[in-house]
């Protein structure tokens, strides 16, 4: 096990699909998370949809609902700088 590769990225996740992934791992309905989050079910089914930007307001709020960190739900595809480049 000395030697490794990185597994390379095979999907790009939009921020719309992140949000939907999230709240479908913690098993709620987007009316649930409308609840929770005060943010209207159909503003979040067009966050999910990619209609609507999720903007960093929003971004806060489900993130709390959502128990991760904003950046995640902002950034999906962003990864820390490889050490060699750096």
């Amino acid at each position: 096990m000395k030697e490794y590769r990185p597994a390379k990225k095979r999907v790009t996740v939009s921020v719309g699909e992140s949000v939907r992934i999230l709240r479908e791992l913690q098993e709620l309905s987007q009316s649930q998370l409308a609840r929770l989050t005060g943010i209207p079910q159909a503003t979040i089914s067009a966050i999910e949809n990619d209609r609507v930007r999720l903007g960093v307001e929003r971004a806060k709020v489900l993130a709390r609902a959502l128990k991760c960190h904003p950046g995640v739900l902002v950034f999906p595809g962003w990864q820390l700088p490889d050490k060699a480049a750096a």
